[in-house]
């Protein structure tokens, strides 16, 4: 008797995408744009953080607000 075939999930899509890949020159390119930092600041901050997307952009984000000298609003 055959085994009955796992059912398949969007998990692995997910996790996909909820990581840079700090060697991978298109992730790293699109991040930087999205951030409007450089290629060399994402990888940097890739390999200080770790590959999660939102700690990436929280680390360059808050960076790029420093830079400018304003701080997030808040919502009364």
């Amino acid at each position: 008797m055959a085994k009955k075939a796992k059912k398949q999930t969007a998990r692995g899509r997910k996790q996909d995408r909820a990581r840079v890949a700090g060697g991978q020159d298109y992730e790293v390119r699109y991040e930087a744009k999205k951030t409007g930092k450089s290629a060399a600041s994402v990888k940097k901050t890739v390999k200080k953080v770790g590959t999660s997307r939102k700690r990436v952009e929280r680390r360059l984000g808050s960076a790029m607000k420093r830079s400018l000298g304003t701080a997030p609003s808040k919502r009364r």
